[in-house]
């Protein structure tokens, strides 16, 4: 069985790199709250992320901190960068993500991302 730890790599390392895993590591019912939006769904999620994606080349993101769990919580800090259309950025978020009844996907996230 996969552990918290576990799914919250795929989180960072696959889904976020652009790899079409969301409908594997996410309920059917997921809600992402982003601050302008809420996203609901696997492939609504699969779609944010290849909006991000196209947004900046080379993006990549390094977990600083975590993953914690407490209970049904999973929670990470991570440093992100790539390049924009005047030159590299970096940025830095916070992850909290809810695990589904059976622990084997995520139901719920919250984000929250600075930069700099």
């Amino acid at each position: 069985m996969t552990t918290a730890h576990e799914l919250y790599n795929r989180w960072i390392t696959e889904l976020w790199s652009g790899q079409p895993v969301a409908a594997e590591i996410v309920t059917e019912d997921f809600v992402g709250h982003w601050p302008s939006r809420d996203v609901h769904g696997p492939a609504e999620l699969q779609q944010i992320i290849e909006e991000t994606r196209n947004m900046l080349a080379d993006l990549t993101f390094r977990v600083e901190v975590g993953p914690l769990q407490e209970g049904d919580l999973v929670a990470g800090r991570w440093v992100g960068s790539g390049r924009g259309p005047e030159g590299p950025v970096a940025f830095t978020g916070n992850d909290i993500l809810r695990l589904a009844a059976d622990g084997r996907r995520f139901a719920e996230y919250w984000t929250g991302t600075s930069a700099g």
